[in-house]
């Protein structure tokens, strides 16, 4: 299948992109690739093309999370994800009367990229789409996609236009509702932000991969002075290389939609099951987790002000970080630069001498070993 398109077409001239003017920023930096996969009318779903090439492994990975080989036949329009680093977007789309693919019932555009920015790689795969669903080329493609790697942009009358600096990292930060989060999970809420804050690993589940896409890309929001979503994993399927790749990292946030994740505590320290609105700690972590009178104070700010209904989602976040730079604030004043070290130490004495309430001195000796500000 492969063979009957690919580098053998001739490249016509540059409709998309033609027109783009020059940015300052190009995205050489953070584009990886685009690939092509179709399902035809026997049914199969085979790797058609890519640009400029992949690895079998990141190859047979995609071709897991594209829904075309899932046996379950359900169309998901988006997806996306990350794998040792790669970031992998993910756009289907049904063929209806497209003259240029006749034998094709469906394809999936995937674009690799070293950014997580879901809205943009949405819309840049839905205008590739609809360059492939007119011409059934991916010639035309990969002139738009060079176009959006040299200049930031590819427009035409036709396919919509994409400008990459329309896309801001902070947008794609803030996307997701904390208030949605806080209206499911209520005071329990600092369980996810207690297990994120001691970077632990959180495994999410629910039977729909856009429920999990929506609920994990937010919990890295609760802690916002960090901005580090390099932690989401949102879409990982129970596979061994999938799972060891997982197992490397030191804390993450991770969604199945396989329920069988339930019985693999190897992979997790909270288990959130967000279909039944549950949220369990592991027995491993249970005295990190430990909740005393500092939680509760922070479970009611979160709780008061994601219900109050004139506050925006940033301005929650706002408030749940300006608690968390006074935590971070009080452990910063228990710590001492010793043996040449830069970076400043937990002193265990001064702890102590504050007397602290059990559970709020625990967390903090637990806060300063997840920040690395404990002597080894």
């Amino acid at each position: 299948m492969a063979a009957r398109r690919g580098g053998a077409e001739r490249a016509e001239g540059g409709r998309c992109g033609a027109r783009g003017r020059k940015m300052a920023e190009p995205e050489t930096q953070l584009l990886l690739g685009v690939g092509l996969i179709e399902k035809d009318s026997n049914g199969d779903a085979l790797w058609v093309w890519c640009y400029p090439s992949v690895t079998a492994e990141l190859r047979a990975l995609l071709l897991r999370k594209c829904c075309l080989t899932d046996e379950s036949k359900l169309l998901h329009t988006f997806v996306f994800g990350q794998y040792k680093r790669t970031w992998f977007y993910i756009t289907t789309v049904e063929v209806q009367d497209s003259p240029a693919l006749k034998k094709v019932t469906h394809f999936s555009i995937v674009l690799t990229a070293k950014d997580f920015n879901p809205e943009k790689y949405a819309a840049f795969t839905r205008i590739l789409c609809r360059i492939y669903l007119k011409y059934g080329s991916p010639v035309k493609m990969m002139e738009s996609y060079i176009a959006v790697l040299t200049k930031g942009i590819c427009q035409s009358e036709e396919n919509g236009s994409f400008l990459s600096k329309d896309f801001d990292a902070r947008k794609a930060y803030l996307a997701g509702s904390i208030k949605d989060i806080v209206s499911q999970f209520g005071m329990e809420t600092v369980i996810l932000y207690t297990a994120l804050m001691l970077k632990k690993r959180i495994v999410v589940y629910h039977p729909r991969i856009e429920a999990i896409q929506e609920f994990t890309r937010t919990l890295p929001a609760l802690v916002w002075h960090r901005q580090d979503w390099s932690i989401l994993h949102s879409y990982v399927h129970l596979n061994e290389e999938e799972v060891e790749a997982l197992k490397a990292c030191t804390g993450y946030i991770a969604g199945f939609t396989d329920s069988e994740v339930n019985s693999r505590p190897d992979l997790y320290d909270v288990y959130v099951n967000l279909a039944d609105s549950e949220i369990t700690i592991s027995p491993v972590v249970k005295e990190a987790m430990t909740m005393g009178k500092l939680h509760k104070e922070i479970g009611q700010l979160i709780v008061q002000s994601a219900e109050d209904p004139d506050k925006s989602d940033s301005q929650v976040i706002k408030d749940i970080s300006l608690k968390t730079k006074e935590i971070l604030s009080t452990l910063a004043s228990l710590t001492e630069v010793s043996d040449g070290n830069e970076k400043p130490t937990l002193n265990s004495e001064a702890l102590k001498q504050k007397r602290f309430p059990p559970a709020t001195e625990n967390f903090l000796f637990h806060l300063a070993a997840a920040e690395q500000m404990l002597k080894i």
